[in-house]
Protein backbone atom coordinates (compact mmCIF):
# COMPACT_ATOMS: atom_id res chain seq x y z
CA UNK A 1 0.00 0.00 0.00
CA UNK A 2 1.34 3.76 -0.99
CA UNK A 3 0.87 5.95 2.44
CA UNK A 4 -0.96 8.74 -0.38
CA UNK A 5 -3.83 5.65 -0.31
CA UNK A 6 -3.19 5.22 3.22
CA UNK A 7 -3.95 8.76 3.85
CA UNK A 8 -7.31 9.29 1.89
CA UNK A 9 -8.68 6.26 4.43
CA UNK A 10 -10.62 7.82 7.46
CA UNK A 11 -10.22 6.39 10.47
CA UNK A 12 -12.73 3.93 10.73
CA UNK A 13 -11.26 2.64 7.46
CA UNK A 14 -7.71 2.38 9.08
CA UNK A 15 -8.93 0.89 12.15
CA UNK A 16 -10.77 -2.02 10.04
CA UNK A 17 -7.34 -2.04 7.70
CA UNK A 18 -5.23 -2.44 10.57
CA UNK A 19 -7.19 -5.72 12.25
CA UNK A 20 -7.41 -6.69 8.25
CA UNK A 21 -3.40 -6.51 8.21
CA UNK A 22 -3.20 -8.34 12.04
CA UNK A 23 -5.04 -11.13 11.07
CA UNK A 24 -3.10 -11.64 7.56
CA UNK A 25 0.11 -11.71 9.50
CA UNK A 26 -0.94 -13.90 11.72
CA UNK A 27 -1.96 -16.78 9.08
CA UNK A 28 1.51 -15.81 7.17
CA UNK A 29 3.43 -16.88 10.16
CA UNK A 30 0.92 -19.81 10.80
CA UNK A 31 1.41 -21.10 7.33
CA UNK A 32 5.20 -20.46 7.49
CA UNK A 33 5.65 -22.34 10.63
CA UNK A 34 3.91 -25.28 8.96
CA UNK A 35 5.92 -24.76 5.32
CA UNK A 36 3.48 -23.83 3.15
CA UNK A 37 5.14 -20.46 2.45
CA UNK A 38 8.76 -19.88 1.23
CA UNK A 39 8.87 -16.19 0.72
CA UNK A 40 9.22 -14.36 3.98
CA UNK A 41 9.23 -11.30 2.59
CA UNK A 42 5.57 -11.28 2.03
CA UNK A 43 5.45 -11.13 5.83
CA UNK A 44 7.92 -8.35 6.05
CA UNK A 45 5.62 -5.97 3.46
CA UNK A 46 2.59 -6.65 5.79
CA UNK A 47 4.53 -5.90 8.80
CA UNK A 48 5.38 -2.17 6.94
CA UNK A 49 2.09 -1.97 5.72
CA UNK A 50 0.56 -2.06 9.23
CA UNK A 51 3.64 0.24 10.76
CA UNK A 52 2.38 2.87 7.78
CA UNK A 53 -1.89 2.35 8.61
CA UNK A 54 -0.56 2.81 12.48
CA UNK A 55 1.30 5.72 11.89
CA UNK A 56 -1.59 7.65 9.56
CA UNK A 57 -4.08 6.69 12.21
CA UNK A 58 -1.87 7.78 14.85
CA UNK A 59 -1.63 11.35 13.24
CA UNK A 60 -5.20 11.83 12.37
CA UNK A 61 -6.04 10.61 16.27
CA UNK A 62 -3.88 13.33 16.77
CA UNK A 63 -5.49 15.81 15.14
CA UNK A 64 -9.01 14.73 16.33
CA UNK A 65 -8.38 15.65 19.77
CA UNK A 66 -6.67 19.21 18.67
Amino acid sequence: MKIADIRKLSTADLTTESTKLREEIAELKRRLSTGEVQNVRVIRGKRKDLARVLTVLSEQLAKENI
